[in-house]
Order: structure tokens, then sequence, then C-alpha cells
């Protein structure tokens, strides 16, 4: 079984996707922008003071804090 890993686990420029994340956690604003099981995220940049995070999630660009982003679950694409 593989072992759960976190948005905060992405280093610059790598792929993952979304295998779950606590919806009572995150806010809806980012569920409805395609922070959903199954969408491909790919770290674009983290903020000089390492929070936020500037992800591309299917082609739209947001920024995450990082005590939302240990609530969103991937697995890296190779």
């Amino acid at each position: 079984m593989e072992e759960k890993k976190s948005l905060l686990e992405l280093a610059k420029g790598d792929k993952a996707i979304i295998t779950s994340y606590k919806a009572e956690e995150i806010p809806l604003k980012l569920i409805e922008m395609g922070c959903v099981e199954g969408s491909e995220v790919e770290l674009v940049q983290v903020a000089p003071l390492k929070d936020p995070l500037y992800l591309c999630i299917n082609g739209s660009y947001l920024a995450i804090r990082k005590e939302v982003a240990q609530y969103i679950q991937i697995k890296f694409v190779k």
C-alpha cells in the first residue's frame, strides 16, 4: 500500500495527482476551482517565507497556504 503524501512534500516543478482531501478543512472555493480527486497538480513556486505555495491545478493557477495544503493527499507522477 502506498504511503500517503501531502502537497507539502512537493518540490518546485514536481507533478502529482490529488488522491483525497479533507473537505471540512479546505475552503469550498478550492474545490470549486478544481482541487478534487484525480486533478493534476504542479508546484510552480514557493513564496520567500515558504508560505503560500503557488500551484497549477488542471491549468488554473492558485496559491494555497501550508495549513490548507497539509490536508490534500497526493500521488507523485513520474
